[in-house]
């Protein structure tokens, strides 16, 4: 049995998702893929797991990285979970590209030669966001691209951690003296 529950956010309200035991899903309204882990049958009620995830949703929203993660079951292929687990290492604060995420899969050149858009695929359809950091992934040129709940919101998530986010040209060496 599925269960949900309904949280409010700074960013907008969030649906949770649990199979009783741990964190199952995590959606914005509205967000692309919205509730892809849930069954049909599924009950709403509170359960230890919402609790805790309201935590450190809290923490989060305040402006600070939670110090740790709800219980997490995540169901998928083998690509897709080594590339959520990548995710998860990704720090409080920081970005990688897609390319670099592809090459820190392990899978890098294994599937074919758009490794960085299979990872794209594997990261939009993240089904726990914000705790699996999938907003934390940029473009090779610095740019937000593609977020399942929004390139407004991951923006917002993104200034709320007070990410460097680089310039295209941003290489740490100035052209012109």
């Amino acid at each position: 049995m599925d269960y949900t529950w309904r949280v409010s956010s700074p960013l907008g309200g969030i649906t949770l998702a649990s199979n009783g035991e741990a964190l199952t899903g995590l959606w914005f309204d509205g967000q692309k893929y919205f509730g892809s882990t849930l069954s049909a049958a599924h009950e709403t009620r509170p359960l230890p797991i919402f609790e805790e995830t309201e935590r450190w949703l809290g923490i989060y929203f305040s402006g600070q990285a939670p110090d740790f993660t709800p219980k997490l079951h995540l169901s998928a292929t083998p690509f897709r979970l080594a590339v959520w687990n990548c995710l998860l290492a990704i720090p409080y604060g920081e970005t990688v590209t897609y390319g670099e995420l592809a090459r820190k899969t392990g899978w890098y050149g294994k599937l074919w030669h758009g490794s960085a858009r299979a990872v794209g695929g594997a990261v939009g359809r993240n089904p726990i966001s914000l705790i699996v950091p999938c907003h934390r992934v940029i473009g090779t040129d610095g740019s937000l691209t593609g977020y399942a709940g929004g390139v407004e919101r991951k923006q917002l998530l993104l200034q709320m951690e007070k990410t460097h986010m680089p310039l295209p040209c941003d290489f740490g060496k100035t052209a012109v003296q």
